[in-house]
């Protein structure tokens, strides 16, 4: 796994605050929205976001590049391949 600290971030979705299914209904609308390439982190608060953000990503053919603990949240690193 990449150091996240160096990876160059397209685009950061704020979702901390947000439950269950927010963060990941709003990294899907990111990935729409994005070009093959970017790198989306999402900042959550929500635990279940762990789990689901990864598993979302292999089912959808996108890369899931890791997650960070941060000072009370998780960053949640995915790559748009298609």
């Amino acid at each position: 796994m990449p150091d996240l600290s160096e990876l160059k971030i397209d685009r950061t979705i704020d979702a901390r605050g947000s439950f269950c299914p927010g963060p990941l209904m709003e990294l899907i609308r990111a990935m729409k929205e994005g070009k093959v390439g970017d790198v989306i982190a999402v900042l959550s608060t929500d635990s279940g976001s762990k789990k689901d953000i990864p598993a979302w990503a292999q089912k959808a053919g996108h890369e899931f590049i890791g997650v960070v603990q941060e000072n009370g949240y998780d960053k949640i690193v995915v790559k748009k391949l298609k």
